[in-house]
């Protein structure tokens, strides 16, 4: 048997996780320990442990930060009530939202000021859906999934549009839209593509892999949206098995069994070194030649935060 890796990339850390990330690190060594975090700063569990360990509290809510304390806000976005609890309690934050889903509540607050009804394509809980929907309480509605898609019962007379979450499966999405638009054939499109470049990038890295592969191993955790659409999209394409795996140990013998060519990949919130470690684990299994499939360049960075450029600046 003539074991090899297809190894996907683009993969792994975003422009948007990435920024986030490092605004993290920035305020831990420009205000010192503890900084706190509302929600997890990005959806990796290793990612959330190391900061954890460097001095980084993670809060569910903005009233468990302590009065004039400093909080960032997650990559994931929050409303503007979260703003105000914070702006109440004195805290200094530090917004370090994707640009790309500030994008998506620029959107919302437009279509809200011109009485729109919203119809946000998205999971319902997920914080980034909670956040775009606080933008405009009352004028959003939620569409989670294709039965949704279907029952749905939009306010009548009302004017339509529909935005999605950033991190959904592209080709799931998009049957989302194709049932509401035989419903509401009126329903207006976003301005711009909602779904962000690395959900995409990542998918379409996987696409061209799945056909080819007996086995499939995401490196993502399990409340990551976009790397549990990259197991589900490597399935659709054709891999004959697909698992989502935080740390390479999680890798069961069984799955090995009978794989010649294992894909690999990785969510946008996954550092590279995760990846590194799963390689290292499946060259012990003689899985020693790894080749790159590449669907295309990434080249976009992100500036940091504005709050945190200012003090930069200043120290």
């Amino acid at each position: 048997m003539s074991k090899k890796i297809l190894l996907a990339a683009p993969r792994g850390y975003c422009a948007g996780v990435d920024r986030a990330v490092v605004a993290v690190e920035k305020s831990l060594e420009l205000y010192g320990a503890p900084v706190y975090v509302r929600k997890e700063i990005v959806h990796n569990k290793h990612v959330v442990s190391t900061l954890e360990q460097r001095g980084v509290i993670f809060v569910n809510e903005t009233d468990e930060v302590p009065e004039g304390a400093t909080v960032v806000f997650s990559a994931h976005g929050v409303s503007p009530a979260v703003h105000a609890e914070a702006a109440a309690r004195n805290l200094k934050t530090i917004d370090a939202t994707c640009p790309l889903v500030t994008k998506v509540h620029n959107e919302v607050k437009r279509f809200a000021n011109e009485e729109t009804e919203i119809l946000l394509i998205g999971h319902v809980g997920h914080e980034e859906v909670e956040g775009t929907a606080g933008e405009a309480p009352g004028k959003v509605r939620i569409v989670d999934g294709l039965d949704e898609a279907r029952t749905i019962q939009p306010t009548p007379g009302k004017k339509l549009v529909w935005l999605t979450q950033t991190t959904l499966s592209v080709d799931e999405t998009m049957q989302s839209v194709a049932i509401l638009k035989e419903r509401f054939p009126e329903i207006a499109n976003p301005p711009s593509d909602d779904i962000c470049y690395a959900t995409q990038n990542r998918q379409e890295a996987i696409k061209a892999i799945a056909p080819n592969a007996d086995l499939v191993l995401v490196v993502g955790s399990t409340n990551s949206s976009n790397s549990v659409r990259l197991v589900e999209v490597a399935l659709e394409y054709g891999a004959k098995a697909a698992y989502l795996i935080d740390y390479a140990d999680e890798v069961k013998e069984e799955w090995l069994v009978n794989a010649e060519t294992i894909g690999v990949t990785s969510g946008a919130s996954v550092p590279e070194i995760l990846v590194d470690d799963l390689l290292k684990h499946l060259s012990g299994h003689g899985y020693h030649h790894v080749e790159e499939v590449r669907a295309t360049e990434e080249t976009l960075l992100f500036a940091l935060p504005k709050e945190l450029r200012a003090d930069l600046k200043k120290a």
